[in-house]
């Protein structure tokens, strides 16, 4: 992805904050964004709702000393600014398949082959939008 993101062009910008969730975090992955002076932010694990009030108002964390890039941007997800930035993610179109998978109950396509599966996915995504639409149409 960081060699796609390299061939974009230049009036673009560069970015510089990665966001991914922990099915993309590695060790070498976070070395690789490092190497291409992206902040990367991957989640290490995952993580849990409903945070005790205590520790949504507790101060940031002391900076270790000499860190590792993990161990870096481990720090960084660990203070409000890193939380608050990681929280973006929530804003995109994540919470879009999220809802597919548990409200509309798409877990798994049904066919075999490329042509099929994205023909199905669009079915899906075509009732996706009809629902919305019908919903904000109420609004």
């Amino acid at each position: 992805m960081l060699e796609k993101l390299g061939n974009l062009p230049e009036e673009w910008g560069q970015p510089e904050v990665l966001l991914a969730d922990n099915g993309y975090f590695s060790e070498a992955n976070v070395e690789h964004c490092e190497r291409a002076q992206i902040t990367p932010l991957i989640a290490l694990g995952r993580e849990r709702h409903h945070r005790h009030w205590r520790e949504r108002f507790a101060t940031d964390p002391p900076a270790p000393e000499h860190p590792t890039p993990v161990a870096a941007m481990a720090h960084r997800l660990a203070t409000a600014a890193g939380k608050q930035c990681y929280g973006l993610r929530k804003h995109t179109v994540e919470p879009v398949f999220g809802i597919i998978k548990s409200v509309m109950g798409f877990r798994q396509c049904l066919l075999r082959g490329q042509p099929k599966v994205r023909a199905e996915w669009d079915l899906v995504t075509l009732a996706w939008n009809v629902k919305r639409m019908f919903v904000l149409k109420a609004v």
